[in-house]
């Protein structure tokens, strides 16, 4: 018999300074039988630094066709693709061409070795950003993690505080290890 996922419930609210963007989103996202917690984070992290009335959560784990998060029009063409830790490189590569932008946040000890591996290839694509969270930080946001969860997000200066109200907050300052070229 195949494991459920979990569903876990978060109010998230954001304020961020550096987009001007001052939100609550009532969010569900199904943790995979195969996600820890700080996977799970990770995806909320991102969620909360690309917030936008259609970011919606994809099938990201369970699906190699949809990340992890992503943002389409009313046509259905995909603006913003988002995959969190480290995806395969031919993936990344598929992603960029469906997409007008795609973001990558890899978090964990191999994550340095799968950008080094990756480097090469994925510093050529124009539209990609590859954004890192210092191995602290994962592990700290993981214990926010609760089936129903009250967080806010402050984003000022390119630094993020989570927090859930009582007193436990996180502070993040994603490290850019590739910028999409302008014009993207």
């Amino acid at each position: 018999m195949a494991l459920k996922s979990t569903v876990y419930k978060a109010e998230l609210s954001i304020a961020d300074m550096d987009r001007g963007y001052y939100r609550d989103h009532a969010l569900t996202l199904a943790r995979h039988p195969s996600e820890n917690d700080e996977r799970l984070m990770v995806r909320l992290l991102a969620f909360a630094l690309n917030a936008h009335d259609a970011l919606s959560f994809g099938n990201g784990l369970a699906s190699n066709d949809e990340p992890d998060l992503w943002r389409k029009d009313l046509t259905g063409r995909i603006e913003q693709w988002i995959d969190v830790g480290q995806p395969d490189e031919r993936l990344v590569r598929k992603a960029c061409g469906r997409a007008d932008t795609v973001l990558v946040v890899s978090f964990g000890r191999s994550a340095r070795q799968w950008w080094t591996r990756s480097e090469p290839t994925l510093a050529q694509i124009d539209n990609l950003t590859v954004l890192h969270l210092p191995d602290e930080v994962p592990a700290a946001m993981a214990r926010l993690a609760q089936r129903n969860m009250r967080l806010q997000c402050t984003i000022q200066d390119r630094q993020a505080w989570l927090g859930d109200g009582t007193g436990e907050t996180v502070a993040v300052e994603p490290l850019v290890w590739k910028a999409a070229r302008p014009g993207r």
